[in-house]
């Protein structure tokens, strides 16, 4: 046992010593915690610039623009009078929508002549193209609403029976989890994940690559003849580290009150699978490839596309089926689901059970692959000695 807790401390030596492991260990899930954290801090996207042309300047197209600039979402840049070097004010003014309010659009309202209110989203980006068209939909829909009960009152309608006239059933919303739509509690865990993921790997990269490259496997044989063993002294130090940094971003989500402490112990006991089951792809690829450099690149070319095949952001059905097997060979998918269940939508451990047996699945084999790569590696050192 005092050998092996040597070995231990030899191992958290080698990490120490190394400059950038030390940097990319510790500094990545701190720079990208607070980082992001401040960057998407704000959580909604609010004052994004619209453009409105109207070239009608009546009441009616000015109670549109005054519920435009009641809108938290967005804020009128500009208003216009006509269209001329419509595109270039656009781009200059950056403008998500432009909105126009033709000619005679009061008279043809009032005389039921159906006007149309031309709306021109800019969907160069996705996430602000529909909060700004949303939240245009949701003003011109409450101005229809409101000439609608308005011209029903004129024509001498109760106003018990003005809504009913109007709205035939009602439909009613019921938002659950992240209510307030924040994309900060939707982006930042997942995010955080795929730091903690990709340090893991690289780290482990390193782990039997440098003792190939730099001679010292037969050292470690000789200290510790055991595969198992000399698989436990590369993994736990950083499962000891992990931890510490699984406790670091809980401290960022208290900072930033992100509040995602529902299933909390369970929730700790899923990552640390999920980091065990990371941890197994490292090692194997380190003794696999015996050169640092390259397992580290290998390691990054799985770490790197991880978030985006995750399913976290974009739906894995809508994926095609072989992207979505190779999904499925990456622990962090099966950890970001077990995590929306648990810490997003409140539910229970046994909801994640499919989940969890993926990523044991994958730390097994895994594992046992590297046990057997590794047995063989430390027969060749034997032989040669």
């Amino acid at each position: 046992m005092r050998d092996f807790f040597s070995l231990l401390k030899r191992e958290f030596q080698f990490f120490w010593q190394n400059k950038i492991l030390r940097v990319l260990f510790i500094g990545a899930p701190i720079l990208y915690g607070v980082l992001l954290g401040y960057v998407y801090g704000k959580g909604k996207v609010t004052d994004l610039p619209i453009i409105v042309v109207d070239q009608d300047r009546t009441e009616m197209s000015a109670k549109v623009i005054q519920m435009f600039e009641d809108n938290e979402v967005i804020n009128i840049a500009t208003v216009l009078y006509d269209q001329n070097n419509l595109s270039d004010i656009a781009i200059e003014k950056e403008a998500n929508c432009v909105i126009i309010i033709p000619k005679g659009f009061q008279k043809m309202v009032f005389t039921k002549k159906y006007p149309e209110i031309i709306t021109i989203v800019n969907t160069a980006n996705v996430l602000t193209a529909n909060y700004a068209s949303s939240a245009v939909l949701l003003c011109l829909g409450t101005l229809k609403a409101g000439v609608q009960l308005e011209t029903l009152r004129k024509q001498g309608t109760p106003e018990k029976l003005l809504e009913t006239q109007y709205e035939p059933f009602k439909t009613t919303f019921l938002k659950k989890y992240n209510r307030s739509t924040n994309y900060m509690y939707f982006l930042w865990p997942g995010v955080l994940a795929t730091v903690l993921q990709q340090v893991l790997l690289l780290a482990l990269a390193l782990s039997f690559a440098s003792e190939f490259e730099n001679n010292t496997f037969k050292d470690l044989v000789d200290k510790c003849p055991s595969v198992v063993k000399m698989m436990a002294v590369k993994i736990i130090p950083y499962m000891i580290m992990s931890f510490g940094i699984w406790l670091l971003y809980w401290a960022f989500a208290t900072w930033f009150r992100i509040p995602f402490f529902n299933n909390l112990g369970t929730l700790t006991f899923v990552a640390g699978i999920f980091v065990l089951s990371v941890s197994f792809i490292g090692i194997l690829v380190s003794i696999l490839i015996p050169n640092q450099l390259k397992a580290t690149e290998v390691l990054m070319v799985i770490a790197t596309p991880s978030f985006i095949l995750s399913g976290f952001t974009w739906p894995l059905s809508q994926m095609p089926v072989w992207v979505q097997s190779i999904a499925n060979v990456i622990p962090l998918t099966h950890f970001l689901k077990a995590f929306r269940i648990l810490s997003v939508e409140n539910g229970k451990l046994y909801q994640t059970y499919g989940s969890i047996w993926n990523m044991i699945i994958i730390g097994i084999v895994c594992a046992l692959l590297s046990y057997l790569a590794l047995y063989f590696k430390k027969r060749t050192i034997l032989k040669n000695a």
